[in-house]
């Protein structure tokens, strides 16, 4: 292994330095996932039920992205017949007590579950399903050329490292692993690159009066005195004697570094402030339970795939003969220019039909070996604030690994799929798809 080189002055002085290492490929596999949120884990599942051998890279210490890192303890939208693999995670929080019962998706209405127990739910299905994980592992890079990777670049506690797959698929959320390997993107809306807005999660237990004694101390944020002065805060039930709160933080990017990193800070300002003024204010007995570990992004980039899923396409409730997924929920487009209950589409606009989602809509454009699930799948912005939630991101995750693992059974690009053959595939596997 060589060390890191650059190139003296003229780089230097660029502002630029150029590196150079040699790393080992340690790992070989059918299809590589990158990125375990549940598009994540659906996929990998998916893959390995067609038979693929299937590693999943995900950077935090357990899978389930937004909905356990995040915090985000609900499926929003429709829990039932979006397919085995999901119909085995429901069936999981089930069986430890850890979901709410079954109803038919009402607008707004979410399913409550345990963020805890399905992180260990999770977990063990992709090991029951033979899939190869790699935690606290960061995608660092692809080798790409003509619209095929050959390679990605990962960097974990042993130091960077090679993984070769025959098929890939990027469900990082904000579309890292296609952007590295110089597939087009985009982020944000049109006139501007606002992204849609993040929000913080936490959670609160509630004590005597007499105990709270940890509050918020003065002077140490900034002070919210009257209702109108909160940010858009959502409360809800979180088990006995407890909440949870989520809190909107708008005008960041997913996708830059610094711009997260605000964000982060951002979140958990404005946390310690909405909590001190129900504290100090509203006289409510809460203390701070838990913080999630990171921001809850709706919104990165985007990949731009053989088809864009357009608002339109919703508002219609279009269907596709390749259809591998199926959207329900409202088009929850919070506006992104600031941090009040405010939405991009008035109320009588809000509400789509049951739509579908073609599979090629996870097929980058010219892209040979790399499929996308998740919120980074071609959209539009106000069609993605309706198919992000993860129940929808479940779905496409599926057909994404069902697609990946056809395509290296096949040892065939996945722009040559017959994407009928995979909805039939995953219709077999329980998805309800019908529309209209």
């Amino acid at each position: 292994m060589t060390g890191a080189k650059t190139n003296a002055t003229e780089q230097a002085q660029a502002g630029q330095v150029a590196w150079k290492r040699h790393v080992p490929v340690r790992y070989d596999c059918d299809v590589a996932v990158v990125g375990g949120g549940i598009a994540g884990v659906t996929a990998a599942i998916g893959a390995a039920h067609y038979g693929a051998r299937v590693l999943l890279v995900e950077r935090f210490g357990v899978t389930g992205g937004n909905a356990t890192v995040g915090g985000v303890g609900s499926f929003c939208g429709e829990t039932a017949g979006q397919g085995a693999v999901f119909d085995d995670i429901v069936a999981g929080l089930e069986a430890f007590g850890a979901i709410a019962p079954y109803k038919p998706y009402v607008e707004k209405e979410a399913r409550v579950f345990d963020p805890e127990i399905l992180a260990v739910v999770l977990q063990e299905l992709l090991l029951k399903a033979g899939v190869r994980l790699l935690l606290h592992t960061q995608f660092v890079d692809a080798a790409a050329k003509n619209g095929r990777i050959r390679e990605c670049i990962v960097c974990g506690p042993g130091g960077p490292e090679a993984i070769r797959a025959r098929q890939y698929i990027d469900c990082t959320g904000e579309a890292a692993l296609a952007h590295a390997a110089g597939f087009e993107t985009v982020k944000g809306r049109s006139e501007d690159g606002l992204q849609l807005p993040m929000s913080i999660m936490f959670t609160v237990r509630h004590v005597a009066n007499s105990d709270c004694q940890t509050q918020v101390p003065e002077n140490w944020f900034g002070a919210i005195r009257n209702e109108s002065d909160l940010p858009m805060t959502s409360i809800w039930p979180n088990g006995p004697g407890s909440n949870a709160i989520k809190v909107k933080i708008p005008m960041f990017d997913a996708s830059d570094t610094e711009s997260l990193t605000a964000a982060e800070v951002r979140g958990r300002r404005r946390m310690m402030e909405v909590l001190n003024y129900y504290q100090r204010v509203e006289n409510k007995p809460w203390l701070l339970d838990h913080a999630a570990a990171r921001i809850g992004i709706r919104e990165g980039r985007r990949t731009v795939g053989e088809y864009v899923l357009k608002l339109e396409d919703l508002r219609a409730g279009r269907a596709f003969d390749d259809a591998i997924a199926r959207g329900v929920f409202y088009l929850d487009g919070h506006d992104p220019a600031n941090d009040k209950r405010t939405y991009i589409l008035p109320p009588d606009q809000r509400q789509v039909p049951p739509y579908q989602i073609p599979f090629r809509s996870l097929v980058p454009r010219g892209s040979g070996n790399l499929l996308v699930a998740g919120r980074c799948f071609s959209a539009h912005q106000l069609a993605l604030s309706s198919a992000r939630v993860m129940t929808t991101c479940a779905m496409m995750g599926q057909a994404a690994g069902f697609g990946a693992a056809m395509a290296a059974k096949a040892n065939s690009s996945v722009a040559a799929l017959d994407g009928t053959d995979v909805r039939r595939l995953i219709e077999k596997n329980g998805a309800v798809l019908a529309v209209g």
